[in-house]
């Protein structure tokens, strides 16, 4: 019997199936020849049992020997084919099941590369990493076992119940009845089994939910000596677990032995009626010994197809989920502008070229609107488009966003930054700063006015281009398992070694790298949890540093790294800042002196902007952040 599976059942069973069908129409002949394998295998089951007849009255009781020994031969080349199927068909199975599994994980990561940043804010991680463990997980058995065992089932059912009728059809009311009792009590036991299974999946992810709260809040637990609440409640939420669970596996454990139970009265009943009818001359000995084979092997199959039909509605749920996600709308990207690296020939023209040269240029198609003509550009070798050089001058006109419809958070920004210079936001918690950063990556599509790169609409730049053309330093920083070469080579896969090393000097993390016992070559794990949350800020940094970038995003980018760091930091930003736009996110105004304009951010509008000197004499909200007399929040 299959394994007692949740009682979730998919919202639209028909779509889903309809989209399940999709991927198994992929391989619908292997699935034909594991079908007919199944219906070989479950034939020569039932047909076996059959024989029985022939077996005793035309070979047994006349004393025919010869003939004994030529039909067992021939039954047991049936059911060596039917075992020999049975084998074939479970190793297609493993295999086609992997398959189809693979195609829907590979489908699933794909589109999830694709989907809105809005899509993960208002998705957990947890919620999104389980579609590909626990949902896969449940399709993945569903077509291992139950897509075969629900026909073999099937045909075992359909077949047995029409050779009982060929054999005796009166006696076959008997097994009917006995049949409809067992439907009927597997019906209803699994609707009252339905209720506390729903339970203990609630109480189970209650309890799951309060270790990992326990486990990631361990210091502040023991900081407030708080072990015994917490005990308390862990007590309180696994007894309410215990208590789900016993109900629900005390019905569910019901299902077997009641219907075992009904299979025995009524093989019983069947051989009594069966031995009168016998005797009476209404059957004959073959017949009857056929027929309580078939009442002996009748009610397991059935009870399988019960549970399987469950199963699969369970899979279905878990597939349903999976496909949701995918059906949901990707990134939408328009733009029709991409970047491409450039040199210059012998006359200082422009040239597309598929090397990487540290020099790159927007392709602009004749039919995009751009205010980014300049001296300096060409026309493709094609004629078809204009190549505008990068150099990371990004204007913002009157812009309005909010992630919401009813909260505007940017209230008519106008800003720019010319190539080269530097540009701070300042400003308290939720003032608009990292959004401002957000729009200029096009993760998000504002609702008003303008932005430009270059002078070009962004919005006409592919995404992807757009943010090549970028580097970013987040302040949460985060590493990928791999060795620290391999995470600065994250921000161009094509680096050299020296590439990567100078990167590293730039950013001030090569002394400490270099003292590490396997120096580039040290591999991280959990986010790089062997090292500082300093060091992991300056790999960060280096990493963006070896894209070379025109435009460089720091958001808070030495919030968790000391003083002193961060002074070595600042010279490596200067070597890196260079000729290119920096925008910059801090609080320790400390970073943000040397900029070319800082901009003093309050509920979504810019309220002072200038010079650090320039700000100082305005005696305005920077001048009291600077002095101490107001605090950001």
């Amino acid at each position: 019997m299959a394994r007692i599976a949740n009682y979730n059942r998919p919202k639209n069973t028909k779509k889903t199936l309809l989209q399940m069908l999709g991927y198994l129409g992929h391989h619908k002949w292997y699935m034909l020849g594991i079908a007919l394998l199944v219906a070989i295998s479950a034939t020569a089951n039932i047909m076996g049992t059959y024989l029985l007849k022939p077996v005793i009255n035309t070979y047994i009781l006349p004393g025919d020997i010869p003939g004994l020994v030529r039909m067992l031969i021939f039954m047991g080349i049936m059911y060596g084919a039917g075992a020999l199927s049975c084998l074939l068909y479970n190793q297609m199975m493993v295999k086609l099941s992997q398959q189809i599994v693979s195609e829907i994980r590979s489908d699933l990561f794909v589109h999830t590369q694709k989907l809105p940043l809005s899509y993960f804010d208002t998705h957990t991680h947890g919620e999104l990493m389980s579609r590909f463990t626990n949902d896969v997980d449940t399709i993945t058995e569903a077509l291992n076992s139950s897509f075969t065992m629900l026909i073999q089932s099937f045909i075992t059912v359909t077949g047995t119940i029409i050779m009982l009728l060929v054999l005796s059809w009166q006696l076959s009311l008997i097994v009917l009845f006995f049949m409809i009792c067992m439907v009927i009590f597997i019906q209803f036991n699994s609707r009252r089994s339905k209720k506390y299974f729903n339970q203990q999946q609630a109480y189970l992810g209650s309890i799951n939910g309060f270790v990992e709260e326990m486990v990631a809040g361990q210091k502040v637990e023991k900081v407030f000596n708080h072990q015994p609440q917490d005990f308390a409640e862990f007590c309180r939420r696994n007894e309410a677990y215990r208590q789900a669970a016993t109900k629900a596996l005390t019905y569910s454990g019901m299902t077997v032995p009641t219907v075992v139970a009904l299979s025995y009265i009524n093989y019983a009943v069947s051989a009594c009626v069966g031995g009168l009818f016998a005797l009476a001359g209404l059957t004959d000995l073959g017949s009857l010994a056929s027929y309580l084979v078939y009442v002996r092997q009748s009610a397991m199959p059935m009870n399988q197809f019960t549970q399987q039909i469950n199963f699969l509605l369970a899979a279905l749920s878990g597939a349903e989920r999976i496909f949701d996600m995918m059906n949901e709308i990707p990134e939408i990207d328009e733009g029709t502008v991409t970047l491409c690296n450039v040199e210059e020939d012998e006359w200082g023209r422009l040239q597309e070229c598929s090397h990487f040269t540290e020099h790159f240029a927007w392709k602009v198609p004749d039919s995009v609107q751009t205010s980014a003509a300049s001296p300096d550009s060409a026309v493709s070798a094609d004629g078809s488009c204009t190549l505008v050089p990068l150099r990371g001058d990004v204007r913002f006109y009157d812009v309005i966003f909010g992630y919401t419809a009813d909260k505007k958070i940017l209230n008519g920004i106008s800003l720019y930054a010319k190539p080269g210079q530097k540009i701070a936001f300042v400003g308290s918690t939720g003032a608009g700063k990292t959004t401002i950063i957000n729009l200029i990556n096009r993760f998000y599509e504002i609702d008003g006015g303008v932005i430009t790169y270059d002078g070009i609409d962004i919005r006409n730049i592919k995404k992807d281009d757009l943010r090549r053309s970028l580097s970013m330093v987040i302040q949460d920083t985060h590493l990928f398992t791999g060795t620290i070469a391999d995470n600065i080579r994250y921000g161009r896969l094509d680096a050299s070694d020296e590439d990567v090393m100078a990167a590293a000097r730039i950013a001030n993390a090569h002394s400490f790298i270099r003292r590490l016992p396997q120096g580039y070559q040290t591999v991280l794990h959990s986010d790089g949890s062997n090292l500082s949350q300093g060091q992991r800020q300056l790999l960060s940094i280096a990493r963006a540093a070896i894209s070379r970038p025109p435009v460089l995003i720091l958001d808070e980018a030495t919030s968790s790294i000391d003083t002193r760091t961060e002074r070595l930091i600042e010279k490596g930003m200067d070597a890196l800042m260079d000729g290119r736009t920096v925008f910059v996110i801090a609080h320790r105004l400390s970073t943000v002196r040397n900029s070319k304009a800082i901009m003093v951010l309050e509920k979504g509008e810019i309220i002072e902007r200038g010079s650090h000197e320039e700000l100082l004499e305005q005696k305005g909200r920077y001048y009291k952040l600077y002095t101490g007399q107001f605090e950001l929040e």
